[in-house]
């Protein structure tokens, strides 16, 4: 996959398929999208079922460099293909958090800090040191 000027570039034949998967949103992804849609999350702007390569993320954000994965049951079944999954993301220089789907349901306090935590660690990189 090619990288151009920021620019991640995906399989387009995902793209009708992320529009249904936003339509069918499991209620994790309702919950957290709540949260996270409209620049509530610090500013930062998040896109929901983001194809990126031959994948389909939950979440994207491209000024973090992150993806945000909600992992439900189907995940337990073959969880050697979320380790694929994931080495790939991160060859592209993303960044993966994963939660589960019960700790968006029952945890939302933890899954927002666990986010917000990122983002301070990102922004705390990203400012140049003091001049002295």
């Amino acid at each position: 996959m090619e990288i151009k000027k920021g620019y991640l570039s995906y399989n387009k034949t995902l793209k009708e398929k992320s529009r249904k998967l936003r339509n069918n949103s499991t209620l994790g992804e309702v919950l957290l999208w709540k949260q996270l849609r409209a620049g509530q999350m610090k500013g930062y702007k998040l896109n929901r079922q983001k194809p990126l390569g031959n994948y389909i993320v939950d979440f994207y954000c491209k000024k973090l460099n992150l993806v945000i994965e909600i992992d439900g049951k189907s995940h337990l079944l073959e969880p050697e293909l979320d380790v694929i999954r994931e080495q790939y993301l991160e060859s592209l220089g993303l960044s993966v958090i994963r939660v589960t789907e019960m700790e968006v349901r029952k945890n939302m306090i933890h899954v927002l800090y666990v986010i917000e935590s990122f983002i301070e660690q990102f922004e705390d990189s990203q400012e140049s040191p003091v001049s002295r």
